[in-house]
C-alpha cells in the first residue's frame, strides 16, 4: 500500500510506552484535515526523533503514512517517522476557537454511543462530554513495573542505549456518566495522557510530600479542567487486543463562553 501524505492536528499524546516488538513509542491521534476524521499514527519513537519533529499536542503536522496491516482498527495508519514535518501550533489567545472548529464536529453522543460503535464499526477513537465526573488513583503493582523493566532490558540489548523513562507508580482514572444518556450505569477509564505523567514528574519536586503532590494532581485533572467554568470532553480511544477497552487519551476544556 502506498504511503498517503496526511495533514493532521495532533489532540492526543500518550505517555511514553516500551514494547518489545516497536521499542518505546508514543501512541499519537488527532484529527485529519483532509477528512475531517479521527487518526491513529503508530509507531512514532517520539524520543529518538530529531528535535524539529517533536511536535507537542495541537501542532498541525505533515506525515507520510499507509494504512495499517496489522490493526483492522480503520482510524490506524502505519508512520513514517521520518516524514513528520511540524507546520504550525494551534494556540488559545482566540478562546480556543480555532480548535474547537476542528475538534467539536467529531463529538459523539456520548461514551455509551462510542462503545455500542466500537462493536458494530470497528470505532476505536472518539470523544463525548461527561457528566458527574470524578478522580481517582491507586498504585501500580510490582509486575507493572518488572514487565516495563523487561521491555527496557531487551531494547538495551538489542538497540542502542536508553534511558529508562520514569515509571509513574499511579494509575490515574476518571469515573463518570454520560449526559444525557439515563440508562448510563457509569463508566471507569484510566489516564494515559502525556500531559498526566508529565505533571507528575515535574511536581513530585515541588511537593516532596506525595499526599500534597496527589491533592494538586487531582486539583488540575479534576477542580481545574472539569469545572463548571469550562465546556470539558474526553478523548478516548482502545486497546489494539481489546476492543470493549478504552482509555481516556486526554482532556479537552474550552473556556465556556
Amino acid at each position: 500500500m502506498a504511503l498517503e501524505t496526511k495533514q493532521v492536528l495532533v489532540t492526543v499524546k500518550a505517555y511514553p510506552n516500551p514494547s518489545k516488538k516497536y521499542g518505546e513509542t508514543v501512541c499519537v491521534a488527532g484529527i485529519d484535515l483532509k477528512s475531517n476524521q479521527w487518526i491513529r499514527l503508530f509507531p512514532i519513537p517520539f524520543r529518538d526523533l530529531d528535535d524539529d519533529k517533536k511536535f507537542k499536542k495541537y501542532n498541525l503536522i505533515e506525515v507520510k503514512a499507509e494504512k495499517a496491516r496489522d490493526d483492522a482498527r480503520h482510524e490506524s495508519y502505519k508512520v513514517d517517522s521520518e516524514s513528520i514535518k511540524i507546520m504550525e501550533y494551534y494556540d488559545t489567545s482566540d478562546k480556543w476557537e480555532r480548535r474547537k472548529k476542528l475538534v467539536l464536529p467529531t463529538s459523539s453522543n456520548s461514551f455509551c454511543e462510542i462503545l455500542s460503535e466500537s462493536k458494530t464499526n470497528e470505532k476505536s477513537l472518539g470523544m463525548f462530554k461527561p457528566c458527574n465526573v470524578q478522580f481517582s488513583f491507586e498504585t501500580t503493582t510490582q509486575k507493572d513495573q518488572e514487565e516495563r523493566d523487561a521491555c527496557y532490558a531487551q531494547l538495551n540489548f538489542y538497540n542502542k542505549k536508553k534511558d529508562t523513562i520514569e515509571h509513574i507508580p499511579f494509575i490515574f482514572r476518571y469515573s463518570f456518566y454520560c449526559c444525557g444518556e439515563p440508562a448510563c450505569m457509569g463508566h471507569t477509564l484510566p489516564i494515559i495522557d502525556w500531559e498526566i505523567g508529565q505533571s507528575y514528574r515535574s511536581w513530585r519536586w515541588s511537593y516532596k510530600d506525595e499526599a500534597t503532590l496527589l491533592e494538586k494532581m487531582k486539583e488540575r485533572w479534576l477542580a481545574k479542567m472539569c469545572s463548571d467554568k469550562h465546556d470539558t470532553y474526553f478523548f478516548v480511544g482502545n486497546w489494539k487486543r481489546f476492543r470493549d477497552k478504552f482509555l481516556v487519551l486526554g482532556v479537552f476544556y474550552p473556556p465556556k463562553t
